[in-house]
């Protein structure tokens, strides 16, 4: 049976950094307020003229060195962003052409913060059916161009960043997996006034900002998050405490710890990086992935569950064999 191996793992952060003390001359807030209420001490913004495109070439770049391949393996380009260089073409497309690569196919997918593991899984089905056999799949978000830098509640969330994948075609038996085991993705459409951003071409025309209704996402992430990872874990046989890490959509330390809780999963086996980057959407599973790859805490043969929530609401979880 045809499967999908993980062969690589890379990331990129901007160069600028914006702190908590840098942002309390920007907004009405503090470092210490900042910290408590979501455990992020920094973020990274996007220069002036760097793009979505910019920052998901480095990573993917990142990511195929390090599956020890190259570009003209590639068949495949997924790209998960909310903050795209153009209404059109897709970025992905864009991605595709600074990176040189001249096989196969490339597009977008739209799931906000779930959107690396939409792209996951739709990369892992065009494996599983021959359709491709070597998929990038990219996170990338600018986030910083759709915050409104008045509102508090929001601005000090969210940075810029890219985290990217190489998917391979492997055969082998289910046992034998080294790469995705299963996703389980969900979606309702009743939630989009909890978060959402309030412009676009066919409505307003404009660009528009970022809004949230942070108390209920926050009871809602918590819910959705628990619920689809008991629920691949009874799809695939996998008890949770057979789980050997964590990495989550990294919203905010509190979101993180409270799935941690209501699961019985111990603190120490949750990958975080909010601290070091805050809330990058689609970028930040694939960001926390590579940092923990590369520190050596996820090993080989490691078994990690990822998840997220994003704005539609859109949420989802996903069961790897590292």
């Amino acid at each position: 049976m045809t499967y999908s191996r993980i062969a690589g793992i890379g990331s990129y952060l901007p160069e600028k950094i914006l702190t908590n003390k840098g942002m309390e001359a920007i907004v009405e807030t503090s470092d210490e307020w900042i910290r408590e209420r979501t455990g992020i001490n920094k973020r990274h913004i996007a220069g002036d003229g760097e793009r979505t495109s910019d920052l998901g070439e480095a990573a993917a770049r990142r990511a195929v060195e390090h599956a020890g391949l190259t570009l003209d393996d590639v068949d495949l380009i997924i790209v998960a962003t909310a903050t795209p260089d153009l209404t059109f073409p897709a970025t992905a497309t864009i991605i595709q052409h600074k990176l040189g690569v001249k096989n196969g196919f490339a597009f977008d997918v739209h799931a906000v913060c779930s959107g690396f593991l939409y792209a996951l899984a739709t990369a892992d089905n065009f494996i599983r059916t021959g359709q491709a056999k070597c998929a990038l799949v990219i996170g990338a978000e600018t986030f910083s161009r759709i915050l409104d830098w008045t509102d508090r509640t929001t601005c000090v969330l969210f940075g810029d960043g890219a985290g990217a994948m190489v998917l391979t075609a492997e055969d082998g038996e289910p046992e034998e997996y080294k790469g995705v085991l299963k996703t389980h993705l969900r979606s309702d459409g009743q939630y989009c006034d909890l978060l959402y951003v309030d412009g676009g071409p066919s409505a307003t025309k404009t660009v528009g900002h970022l809004r949230m209704q942070g108390n209920q996402v926050f009871r809602h992430a918590v819910t959705k998050i628990s619920d689809a990872m008991t629920t691949l874990c009874a799809q695939t046989g996998v008890d949770i405490a057979d789980i050997d890490w964590v990495v989550p959509h990294q919203a905010n330390q509190r979101i993180l710890l409270g799935v941690a809780k209501k699961l019985g999963i111990s603190v120490e086996q949750v990958i975080s990086t909010v601290a070091e980057h805050g809330n990058t959407s689609a970028a930040s599973i694939p960001l926390a992935f590579d940092a923990a790859v590369k520190d050596g805490r996820i090993k080989r043969g490691d078994t990690v569950l990822m998840e997220a929530l994003g704005g539609g609401f859109t949420w989802g979880a996903a069961l790897v064999r590292y």
